[in-house]
């Protein structure tokens, strides 16, 4: 491991347990440390170089590839199961039907590109409202921080989903995040509070109604069973009486 990294984890020793701290509580925990400005100096390197790394990414990822670009790595994700792509089909679906019938906003699926601070995501699933969906352009490449996201768990992915992730999308504000894991049917909600999120509901039957979506109320086994995915549809579709 080279001094600059063993530095860096040093830093990332200290404050292991500050993830649900702010920045000026880390700030001030890294203070503590006699090698805080050989470690501020050897993090600015790091993340010049690290800038560098994310241009090129930009210039190296393709469409047909779902890739991001996590602290400073680029991560190529293998092809999902069949038990996972049904699940987010499922869901956008219904969020892609209701949305468009109210005019709500955008919804993307699985290839568009979050670029926040530091990193770039691909969620399977994320909603932006019309305020800021109507700015975006034809050719436009990346995008900023959703209203919504949802991520389906995979066994490669869940790690990041529920850390980096997880962090990630409550700092820059992603008001809602769902996490789906299609092999125990069940979907978590997490609703922002300041920058931090709280579980709302975790279930595996009953109903789940989004707070950013207005409106936006389904059984959760219409996100797993294709018969009751039909119904709510139809629902969906069928116009006001």
């Amino acid at each position: 491991m080279s001094k600059l990294r063993q530095l860096v984890c040093i830093f990332a020793i200290q404050i292991q347990n500050a993830m649900y701290l702010d920045v000026n509580e880390i700030v001030s925990l890294a203070l503590e440390s006699p090698k805080t400005v050989m470690i501020y100096n050897h993090l600015k390197s790091y993340l010049e170089e690290e800038k560098v790394k994310r241009e090129q990414f930009y210039n190296d990822i393709s469409e047909d590839q779902k890739a991001e670009f996590i602290n400073g790595e680029m991560i190529i994700h293998s092809p999902v199961k069949f038990r996972h792509a049904k699940t987010s089909d499922f869901l956008f679906s219904l969020l892609h039907i209701f949305v468009g019938k109210h005019s709500f906003g955008y919804v993307g699926h699985e290839k568009l590109m979050i670029r926040l601070t530091r990193n770039d995501y691909e969620p399977d699933i994320c909603f932006f409202l019309k305020e800021k969906s109507d700015l975006f352009k034809p050719d436009q490449m990346l995008f900023p921080a959703p209203d919504f996201v949802v991520e389906v768990l995979s066994k490669s992915t869940e790690k990041t989903d529920r850390t980096i992730k997880f962090e990630d999308y409550a700092l820059h504000g992603v008001k809602e995040y769902w996490i789906i894991d299609p092999e125990k049917e069940i979907i978590e909600q997490y609703l922002l509070d300041g920058e931090k999120y709280f579980l709302q509901q975790k279930s595996g039957s009953g109903s789940i109604k989004s707070v950013v979506i207005e409106g936006f109320e389904i059984p959760v086994r219409a996100v797993f069973d294709k018969s009751e995915n039909g119904k709510v549809l139809n629902n969906i579709i069928a116009p006001a009486e």
